[in-house]
């Protein structure tokens, strides 16, 4: 079984950054891929970004690209997120996500494990 656990969610103005991390337990992540999606409210889970198994590719959701950027430490068994140059829009709650398999999704039935979710709030 896999735990994931989001932490780093909190309150930023507009224009500011924010990292989240998620850490596994129970299995490493250098078995399959990791994602983030994030929930508005009022609104479906929506993709943000996942990464491969080893870290060799990256996927991001257009409204991200060039401003978040996906990591993993497969020694540490964590996920990361930096975001920056966030706005109101970006507002939600993160979830991480993983799935046995090595490649990359963006559809979130594809992930098996999810964490708890971190609340991201964005005031303009």
């Amino acid at each position: 079984q896999v735990q994931l656990a989001e932490s780093g969610g909190g309150l930023v103005q507009a224009g500011g950054s924010l990292r989240l991390s998620c850490a596994a337990s129970g299995r490493t992540l250098s078995h399959g891929a990791m994602a983030w999606f994030r929930q508005s409210p009022g609104k479906g889970r929506e993709f943000v970004s996942s990464i491969t198994w080893l870290g060799g590719r990256r996927y991001y959701a257009d409204s991200v690209k060039g401003r978040f950027t996906i990591s993993k430490d497969n020694f540490q068994n964590t996920l990361t997120l930096q975001m920056n140059s966030l706005n109101p829009e970006a507002t939600a709650i993160y979830y991480c996500a993983s799935t046995p398999a090595r490649e990359i999704f963006t559809t979130e039935n594809k992930y098996d494990h999810w964490g708890q979710g971190t609340q991201v709030t964005v005031s303009s």
